[in-house]
Formats: C-alpha cells, sequence, structure tokens
C-alpha cells in the first residue's frame, strides 16, 4: 500500500515538474509579464501590448527572437455541410509552433502562418472537419472570414500551459498599432546562450521611459512629469518558461495553472505515507524479536559474526520489500484510471515502464528496504548469544519500548494532521460555493450564442417570447455572464482627479449588458440608478461596482454624475453603484468593474426561470429557438453549475489528498493492529490471571488499550500546530477564507481515538472473553 501510494503520487509530481520543459531551446524562453502599481496595490498581468516583443527584439542584443500568442474568441467554424463550434483557437506568430517545438504532420512549418488566413490545425481538429482526407488546401469558414489550412501538426502535449487545436496566422488581423501600454499578446522571448535574464530585465525601465510614457501622457492627458511616475509604476519582468504552470497564478493565465505548493504537499505526503508503512515493519520486526533470539543466539555461537547477522536481516528486509513492489506495480496498474479520473490528469502506465522509471523504482524498493530493516537488523543482530540461551534476557520490552512508542506517536500524528487537513480543505471549498455572490445564480439559464438567431430584433423577438411564460422571471441580451472569464477591460481614470494624482489609473474589467441585466441577476444597488430607456444619454453612461468606487478614491454617494476617463480619452459619466459581486472566482478579490451599453454581437440570453418543470421549459425554449433558426445549434448552461466547475482543480486536490489521507489511517491502524495482537499475546498469562481474580472484560479492554490512547493523544497535540500553521499559510492563496476553527482538529482527534479504540479493542476483547485455562496451564 504505501509503495503503490508513493509510486502513483511520485507520478503525479513528475508530470507537474515537466511542464512546458518539452521545446528545444525550453531553458532559454521566458514569457514577458508586467506589473502594474498603483492604488495602494500591484496588479500582474501575463500578456503585453503588441508592438512590445518586437521593440524588445530590436533594442537588446540579448533577445535572439520573439514570438507572440493571441487567444481568439469562441467562433463556429464551417466545413461543407459540417459546423461545429470551436473554443480552442489562437492567433500565433509565423515562428511560434517551431519555437515551441511542435511536431508537423504535413506542410511547411516555417511558412505555414506566414500568409494572412492561413490556418494550422491539429490532427483531431482535421479528423473532425475532413475525416481521412488531406486537410491541407482545404478551406474553412469563421463567420465572414475563409482561412486556408496550411499546415497539420500533432496534438499539443498535455503538459503545457496552453492547449488549442489550430492556429491562425497573426497576419490575418491586419494589425497598425504600435503602442506598448496596453495588454492582450502573450509575448515569449528567446534570449541567446549564457545571457542573465535578471541583467536583461534591469534595462526594461528604459523602454518604459521611451515607449510607454508618451502614450500614457497623451492618452491621460496629463503634463511629461505626471506621465513620467509611469517608470516606476509599469514595469516589464520575464517569466522563464517552464516556471510558468507552477509558479504564476494571475486571472489571466491561459488556463488554469498548478501550484508548486502541491507539489511540495503531495511529495510530503508520498515520504509520509511510505514512512508509515516503514514505521509498521520496524515496530512489527521489533515487537516479535523474541521469537528470533535463540535463533540469533545459536547462529552466534556457529560462528556467526554480528555483521553477517545484521546483513542477513537486512537483505530479508530488502527481498521483502521488492515483493512489494512487485504488487505495488500491479496495483498501481490496476487503480491508474482511477487516479487519472481523481486527479484530473492523463498518465499512462507506460510511464512506469520508462527505463528511469523502473530504475527510480527499484532504487525506492532498496531504499524502502534498508530504512525498514535497518533498525531491526542492529537490534537483533545485537543480542548476546549466552544470556538469550539461558533465558535471562528479555529480547522485547512489551509495549513500553520508547523507540515504539515514538514511531506510533509519529504515525498517528501525520494521520490526524491529514484528516484536519482534509476537514478545512473542505470547509473552504464549502466556504466558497456558498459564499454570497451578490447575484442570484440559482435557477439562472444561459442561452449560448442568441446573436445566430440574427439581428438584433430577432434576439429582442425570441426574448418577448421568452418573457410571455409565466416560468420565465426575467430575461437579459448580454455579452458577459458571471463566473465566465472571458471579458474586456481597460486602464481607467477619475477626471477630477488626475490633474494631481499621478497614480489614479486603474485597470477595471467590463461587462456589455443591457437594460435588464442588473434586476435579471438580480444585483443590489448602492447609489444611483440602473440603465433606462427614458435616459438615451445612459449610451455615454456607466454603472460601476463599489470595489471601482474604491479604487478611484470616491465617496460611494458621492460617485454617481462623475466622470471617468478610458484609454483614448473615451469619457463615461457614472450614473450608478452596485454592490460588489463576485463576477469571477471567489478566489480572487473582487476587482473593479464598468457596465456598459451594448455589446450584442457574439452576446447570449441570461434567462431568470422559477419553475420545478426545468425539463419541459427547455423543450419549449428548445421548440421556439429551432422555429426562430433551424440551422443555429441550441446549447445553455446554468449559472450554478458554471460557478461549481471555477473551484473544479480545488476539488480535486481535495478529493486526492482525502483519499490518500485514509490510506494514510489505515496503514497506522493496521500497524497498531499487529502491534496490539502482539502484546495481547506477550500479556496472555497475564490477562488470565487478572480475569481469574475477577477482572472484568471493561477493565482488562482499558488495561490494554490505554497506553495505546495515551499515544495517540500525544500525537494529537504535536499535530495541531503544525496542522495549523500548513492550512493557515494554504488559506492565504484565498482573497476570501475561513478562519480555521477548533471543529476540524476536535472532529480529527475522536476520528483518532475511535479508530484507535477499534482496532486495539477488537484485539483487546478477543483476549478478555478467552478461556483463562488455555493460557495459564502450561505454567
Amino acid at each position: 500500500m504505501g509503495l503503490c501510494c508513493c509510486i502513483l503520487i511520485a507520478a503525479y509530481v513528475f508530470d507537474e515538474l515537466s511542464y512546458d520543459r518539452y521545446p528545444e531551446k525550453a531553458a532559454r524562453i521566458y514569457r514577458l509579464q508586467l506589473n502594474v502599481a498603483g492604488n495602494g496595490s500591484i496588479d500582474s498581468y501575463t500578456n503585453v501590448d503588441i508592438a512590445v516583443g518586437e521593440g524588445m527584439k530590436d533594442a537588446f542584443g540579448e533577445i535572439q527572437d520573439y514570438t507572440r500568442l493571441l487567444p481568439a474568441r469562441e467562433s463556429f467554424v464551417e466545413y461543407q455541410e459540417k459546423k461545429f463550434k470551436e473554443q480552442k483557437l489562437a492567433y500565433a506568430d509565423p515562428n511560434f509552433l517551431a519555437l515551441f517545438s511542435i511536431p508537423f504532420v504535413n506542410g511547411d512549418r516555417a511558412a505555414a502562418l506566414s500568409a494572412p488566413n492561413s490556418i494550422v490545425v491539429t490532427r483531431d481538429f482535421a479528423h473532425k472537419y475532413f475525416a481521412n482526407e488531406n486537410p491541407i488546401g482545404k478551406i474553412l469558414t469563421m463567420g465572414i472570414a475563409s482561412y486556408k489550412v496550411t499546415g497539420l501538426i500533432e496534438k499539443i502535449p498535455a503538459n503545457t500551459h496552453f492547449h488549442f487545436d489550430a492556429f491562425m496566422s497573426m497576419a490575418s488581423l491586419h494589425q497598425t498599432a504600435h503602442t506598448w501600454s496596453n495588454l492582450g499578446y502573450y509575448t515569449y522571448l528567446i534570449l541567446k546562450p549564457g545571457t542573465d535574464a535578471a541583467k536583461l530585465e534591469a534595462k526594461f525601465p528604459d523602454m518604459v521611459a521611451k515607449h510607454v510614457v508618451p502614450e500614457v501622457q497623451h492618452d491621460m492627458g496629463v503634463s511629461l512629469a505626471e506621465a513620467q511616475k509611469s517608470v516606476n509604476n509599469f514595469r516589464f519582468f520575464l517569466q522563464p518558461l517552464p516556471r510558468i504552470h507552477l509558479y504564476s497564478d494571475t486571472k489571466y493565465e491561459l488556463e488554469p495553472n498548478g501550484d508548486i505548493k502541491y507539489v511540495y504537499v503531495f511529495s510530503a505526503l508520498a515520504v509520509f505515507i511510505l514512512l508509515l508503512a516503514c514505521i509498521n515493519f520496524t515496530n512489527l520486526s521489533t515487537a516479535r524479536s523474541a521469537k528470533r533470539a535463540r535463533e540469533v543466539g545459536i547462529r552466534k555461537v556457529m560462528g556467526s559474526d554480528r555483521k553477517q547477522l545484521a546483513a542477513q536481516f537486512l537483505a530479508e528486509s530488502v527481498v521483502l520489500a521488492y515483493c512489494a513492489v512487485a504488487l505495488a506495480f500491479l496495483a498501481a496498474y490496476l487503480l491508474l484510471p482511477y487516479f487519472n479520473q481523481l486527479s484530473g490528469k492523463q498518465l499512462d502506465f507506460s510511464f512506469f515502464t520508462r527505463p528511469v522509471s523502473i530504475t527510480t523504482v527499484l532504487l525506492l524498493g532498496l531504499l524502502t528496504g534498508i530504512i525498514a530493516g535497518a533498525y531491526p537488523a542492529f537490534f537483533l543482530s545485537s543480542f548476546n548469544a549466552i544470556a538469550v540461551l539461558k533465558n535471562t534476557i528479555q529480547a522485547t520490552g512489551g509495549n513500553k519500548s520508547p523507540l515504539r512508542s515514538g514511531l506510533v506517536v509519529f504515525q498517528f500524528a501525520v494521520s490526524t494532521g491529514l484528516i484536519a487537513a482534509t476537514i478545512i480543505i473542505y470547509q473552504q471549498l464549502h466556504f466558497m460555493q456558498d459564499k454570497k455572490l451578490g447575484y442570484d445564480k440559482e435557477q439562472v439559464l444561459y442561452l449560448q450564442d442568441t446573436h445566430l438567431l440574427g439581428n438584433g430584433n430577432l434576439q429582442e423577438a425570441f426574448k418577448q417570447f421568452l418573457l410571455k411564460d409565466a416560468r420565465v422571471v426575467n430575461a437579459s441580451i448580454g455579452t458577459n455572464v458571471p463566473g465566465n472569464p472571458d471579458m474586456d477591460g481597460t486602464q481607467v481614470y477619475a477626471k477630477d482627479k488626475i490633474a494631481n494624482e499621478g497614480d489614479a489609473e486603474i485597470h477595471a474589467n467590463i461587462f456589455r449588458v443591457d437594460y435588464d441585466y442588473i434586476p435579471t441577476l438580480g444585483i443590489k444597488m448602492k447609489a444611483g440608478r440602473n440603465f433606462s430607456r427614458d435616459f438615451p444619454t445612459d449610451s455615454f453612461g456607466v454603472v460601476i461596482n463599489n470595489a471601482a468606487v474604491e479604487a478611484l478614491g470616491w465617496r460611494r454617494t458621492d460617485a454617481t454624475g462623475k466622470t471617468i476617463m478610458a484609454s483614448g480619452q473615451h469619457a463615461y459619466k457614472v450614473i450608478g453603484v452596485t454592490e460588489d459581486f463576485h463576477y469571477a472566482s471567489v478566489k480572487q478579490k473582487i476587482a473593479p468593474l464598468l457596465l456598459r451599453l451594448g455589446g450584442n454581437y457574439r452576446s447570449g440570453l441570461i434567462v431568470k426561470i422559477k419553475t420545478t418543470d426545468v425539463r419541459g421549459l427547455l423543450a419549449d425554449i428548445k421548440n421556439q429557438w429551432m422555429a426562430m433558426s433551424p440551422g443555429a445549434p441550441f446549447a445553455y448552461y446554468f449559472l450554478d453549475s458554471r460557478f461549481a466547475n471555477l473551484y473544479s482543480s480545488e476539488q480535486k486536490t481535495g478529493q486526492v489528498i482525502t483519499s490518500f489521507s485514509l490510506l494514510a489511517m489505515a496503514i497506522a491502524c493496521l500497524g497498531l493492529f499487529g502491534l496490539a495482537i502482539h502484546i495481547t499475546q506477550q500479556r496472555a498469562k497475564e490477562i488470565g490471571i487478572r480475569k481469574v481474580f475477577g477482572a472484568s472484560v471493561q477493565q482488562l479492554l482499558f488495561l490494554v488499550s490505554r497506553d495505546f490512547l495515551l499515544l495517540v493523544c500525544i500525537s494529537f497535540l504535536i499535530s495541531i500546530p503544525l496542522t495549523w500553521w500548513g492550512m493557515h499559510r494554504w488559506l492565504q492563496d484565498f482573497a476570501y477564507r475561513i478562519n480555521i476553527g477548533w471543529q476540524a482538529f476536535f472532529v480529527a482527534a475522536i476520528t483518532a481515538i475511535f479508530l484507535a479504540v477499534v482496532t486495539v479493542g477488537f484485539q483487546a476483547i478477543k483476549s478478555a472473553v478467552a478461556n483463562p485455562v488455555k493460557s495459564l496451564r502450561t505454567e
């Protein structure tokens, strides 16, 4: 069990550490990122503006090349009669696939993404549209644009921080801007061999002064002196490619990344579980040493020295460990599909059959055998031959051995700590899922792609049809839905403060909504009003959240009527302020948000319903959808399910830790059970005598169990501060988190004591109810 758990966790850890190491020049590839300071905080961005990569390469000889990636919005892709909605599309520079060592199956890798409206697709993507035909030269349609397939590549490796099914040429965008102060393009620099990345970073402020400062001066309409403050507030930095997955965690990641802390946690978990198993072997070997004491005495009399005896006992331990390795391999093979499902990985058993994996596991078996057998070997080989043969030495000291007691304490300290940690993890997950979000996510249906119905009038007609149904409370046409990470953003500042404060610019996300968005989701207003058709000027107005009010340095009651300036000198009048609501994950602090009218392009329909007949309502909605647009696919989801998906990685982590915590406790209990058997056998005559003199079963149960329960209690006292410290550190990753209470530790303690009582008590009761004559008749 211990080795199987260790092997599976080691595969998980190795997979996490292997991310983005496959490109040929991975060690010299860095992602260019940006930190923007202002309003007392620092915002980190994983993408930069369109001209930054080229400008950096031209300015610094240490940079060999650069490449950019720009994720595309989800789009319907058509080929003849086939039409599918694709969500993993991106624009890329011509050299992107080569620098990331993506294997080409067909096409010219150097020129495949050079021409406008060219596209390179993966095998799976090509098979979906073209079956077994050669895709090169075929034309795919996306809206009003057509793309020619110029390359076929293998599937993007699983262990990378991005996964796209198709790459379109960056030239297709026909971009002419050369700006530096905005965001959007994931830019990677390839440094020349021997380049010191830290020294190169130190030169970046010169580029900010040269390119960013003039843009800030122009866009914000401030003096040159005010704009020059951007040199300190606007900092580019380099993120090594192999560190992105485990060390970069912002809301602008291409995909949710891993976390190096979990690698440490799972590595420690694997070591602890294996140590628990080794402790069991050590405890039981020393506990049953009396059975081999005569063997040791006779071997010494026949001429064996201590080194030979220690080597024999160590060899026995190693052979036993290799038998366990064989069983662990078999168990890992059988459990791997369930482990993949539990952890969200795609590990293949071929990973375990690689020469390096086999060598590592064989060395692990050797190390395990030595660790588990070292103390018993030297303990057994130390017996005095004459004393043992004369029966004047006790090879074992019952259950009072300090070493054995210490090992039991260690086992249960680890086990109870894991149980408490598991409880705290699930408390945090439930806290996030049950937290009041500031909007109503229950029975809110999102109908995707209502823009496919046709123009805005048809969308409005479909909305009005739904509102006639008594089961529909309200509906809103909008581009943005809470829980959807795809949102726009811009730098904004308060018009009345910029003249006095150089750091008044903030980044705000943007939701494009209609008049019914706020009431449909039940978002509460704190000041001002919602958008209204009675005010034509609302098309130039915005509703902001309370986080934006605080970031801009206003008071909530004074915010309405003020003017916000966005990049490009666009002015918007604030007409209302909403309560803060969690439009992104609860893991993140609520960021400033602007709600603006418009944006029906690629929009959907948010529908608030109230019915127990959800299936019937969906059927009616689908029938009307097909009647209005027979060719448009009908797709939907519920907001509560999408919200739950935001925490899928934490849920999987919790499930993995829970599973291995239970295994750790099971291993600890197995060791305790073995010790209980041995102790009751050693004290069989004592128990018989006590029973003859009138001791009850309850008294005998307490007699046998009390020492073990004392050890469990000591282990619990040791685990409390360590577990609290570890979980307190883990909770710091969440903007909104629970306070660690005593309940988790109380439950862990009760669980450990209960399992210890059951484990020891079973054997103790068996001994207590046995006929004392059987244990005493040999006296």
